[in-house]
């Protein structure tokens, strides 16, 4: 396939293929869109099997992320990034550098954070090379790592499920099964945990289980268990695709919550989920807090601030609701909607607004 088949309608403004031989770069920048604002997205840095997944994986999760930014309310557009390879044996601060450069080439249309693969260390060395990045250390002004703010979004969208399905925001008693226990997902249980939520966990590393069960007090099961699991929340905080039509059936719980990105294998997936029972929050209403957390250093980072707007995904979210059932459609649909249409009215002015090239 491609790149332009690849692409198809989704109308991405540019995608930029970049190496660096020296260093064993390999790296595909997506810019979904800037009609509200620079496009922003993190740094995956994955061992894809082909070059064919690496570009599928960039330009969903560059699209998730324009709708992430719009459905947020924030002056923000899409883009993604993924350096092709294992970061354990490729990391090295040329890579790192050469990416940078490779970023600021592009003049402020992309800013890049902390993703998959990648950590506050990385952004530091490439923030050498460029100014266009969020989330660095707080030492260096930054809003520092991102999985506390979209664990802290993921409960806000916790409660307002269960404000929507039993009519009460409380989750004491409640059980919440987390795919990935990663730095979201333990974050997240243990947030669960303060609230008196019971949390069962799976994940492909065995010592997170493990540190889940013993200093949570938290059930571990196997990862292929995990979809079958009796809860009444089911939080994905994995990789994405993982809602398909094998594991949907399997599912025994009222509502999907969680923090993975793209986490429908395909749009009709949706619908798949509705037609059994279940709810579904989008993925790129729930796991918005740690774009969230980066918008919120322009003018300056403050802890409380950006907590605060972070806790509005509660409000995003339950309008994602009341618009679903408003407009008969499920609520995937009815949040892309609410993003398409905030990208309708308010793109235009921003471009007339936005000075090309102008560093924030």
């Amino acid at each position: 396939m491609g790149v332009f088949e690849a692409i198809g309608t989704d109308s991405h403004e540019e995608v930029l293929f970049g190496v660096d031989h020296a260093s064993g770069l390999q790296t595909i920048i997506a810019i979904h869109s800037t009609a509200l604002g620079p496009a922003l997205g993190g740094t995956r840095f994955f061992p894809y099997p082909s070059e064919a997944a690496a570009l599928e994986d960039v330009l969903r999760l560059s699209k998730a992320m324009t709708y992430k930014a719009a459905v947020s309310g924030l002056d923000l557009g899409g883009g993604k990034a993924v350096i092709i390879g294992d970061p354990a044996a490729l990391r090295s601060e040329r890579l790192l550098r050469a990416y940078g450069r490779l970023i600021d080439s592009l003049g402020g249309r992309y800013i890049t954070a902390e993703d998959v693969g990648t950590t506050l260390g990385d952004m530091v060395l490439i923030s050498k090379e460029t100014d266009w990045i969020g989330g660095l250390p707080h030492s260096l002004g930054g809003s520092g790592d991102p999985s506390p703010a979209t664990a802290r979004g993921v409960l806000a969208a916790i409660r307002a499920t269960a404000q929507r399905l039993w009519s009460s925001e409380d989750l004491a008693g409640k059980r919440v099964a987390i795919q990935g226990v990663g730095k979201v997902g333990m974050s997240l249980a243990e947030r669960l945990t303060d609230v008196g939520a019971e949390t069962i966990v799976a994940d492909t590393n065995d010592r997170a289980v493990a540190d889940a069960v013993t200093n949570l007090g938290s059930k571990g099961v196997d990862v292929a268990d995990i979809y079958g699991v009796d809860c009444d929340i089911l939080a994905p905080c994995a990789l994405g695709g993982g809602l398909n039509e094998r594991s949907i059936p399997q599912l025994r719980c009222a509502a999907v919550v969680g923090s993975a990105n793209n986490q429908l294998a395909r749009e009709s997936d949706a619908d798949l989920l509705e037609s059994h029972g279940v709810l579904y929050a989008p993925d790129f209403v729930v796991n918005a807090g740690g774009v969230i957390n980066i918008a919120a250093e322009h003018g300056g980072y403050s802890i409380d601030r950006a907590a605060e707007m972070v806790d509005g995904i509660y409000d995003n979210l339950t309008a994602v609701f009341e618009a679903a059932e408003r407009n008969s459609v499920n609520p995937h649909r009815a949040a892309a909607s609410v993003a398409e249409d905030r990208i309708a009215a308010i793109g235009t002015l921003a471009q007339k607004r936005r000075a090309a090239g102008t560093r924030r």
